[in-house]
């Protein structure tokens, strides 16, 4: 009998320690998602409030001014920070109201994340960016070139520190092997210009 108790100990608590180490993995992904992820204008989030119904909001849109409206907070700042920045904006905020709230910020629509590309290719437009995506992928995207593009002289235009930054593309080149340091990962509001 004791044998049994003595085994069944050590099966839950061999359970708990696989249990730990699962949540930790799974808590360091989260907080690796969070870091990487910046909301902007025009997300759509979820924002639960554990075992706060009145407190909970689905489909919380980003406001053009870069705010969103939350119970007992008001106007909170959500473009520029990370879904982890922003839990712990409404975390913090809440502490005077509830005792130890646990919020998750879900984005549920990434509509802030998008790119464009103009001049002669087939599909002239914008586009949501969902993933990494290079330059040469987005051309993918865009339908590839019409036959009066100028593949040589393609322009990436980018919003950097406040500034408008030009980056030159050479389509030719990169599918050659000479310059693939061109393909560029594509950043939202990038706009691609193909002359």
């Amino acid at each position: 009998m004791k044998t049994r108790v003595l085994l069944a100990t050590l099966v839950i608590l061999s359970a708990g320690v696989l249990f730990a180490e699962a949540q930790e993995k799974s808590q360091a992904w989260s907080a690796k998602q969070s870091t990487d992820y910046v909301i902007g204008a025009g997300d759509i989030l979820d924002i639960t409030t554990w075992k706060e119904t009145d407190l909970t909001k689905g489909d919380v849109l980003v406001r053009l001014d870069g705010k969103i409206s939350f119970p007992l907070l008001n106007d909170v700042q959500a473009a520029g920070t990370t879904t982890g920045d922003l839990k712990k904006t409404i975390e913090e905020g809440l502490k005077a109201y509830v005792s130890h709230p646990v919020v998750t910020v879900a984005v549920k629509n990434p509509t802030s994340q998008k790119f464009y590309v103009l001049g002669e290719v087939m599909k002239t437009g914008e586009y949501p960016l969902y993933k990494n995506m290079t330059v040469l992928q987005a051309f993918a995207v865009a339908g590839g070139f019409t036959q009066w593009a100028t593949k040589d002289e393609i322009l990436l235009m980018r919003r950097e520190a406040g500034k408008e930054k030009i980056y030159r593309v050479n389509y030719k080149d990169i599918t050659k092997g000479k310059e693939s340091g061109q393909n560029l990962l594509i950043q939202a509001d990038d706009t691609i210009v193909v002359p």
